[in-house]
């Protein structure tokens, strides 16, 4: 079971910090794989193929210009 964490504040404030206490304690694969859901949810609403985007894309190889 996942743990709920809850923030209540005026959508006013800019206070971010809970948001970046809640990202910092959730790691790196956490936060990539929140991106990877929002941009797969983002090509599907524009109607765009949404199988393989170009984060997901393996590096074949990486070199100056």
């Amino acid at each position: 079971m996942k743990k709920i964490e809850e923030n209540y504040q005026r959508i006013t404030d800019d206070k971010r910090l809970f948001d970046i206490r809640f990202w910092q304690s959730q790691g790196d694969f956490a936060i990539f794989e929140a991106v990877a859901e929002m941009l797969n949810d983002y090509f599907l609403i524009r109607g765009e193929n949404a199988d393989e985007s170009r984060l997901q894309r393996t590096i074949e190889s990486f070199r100056k210009a």
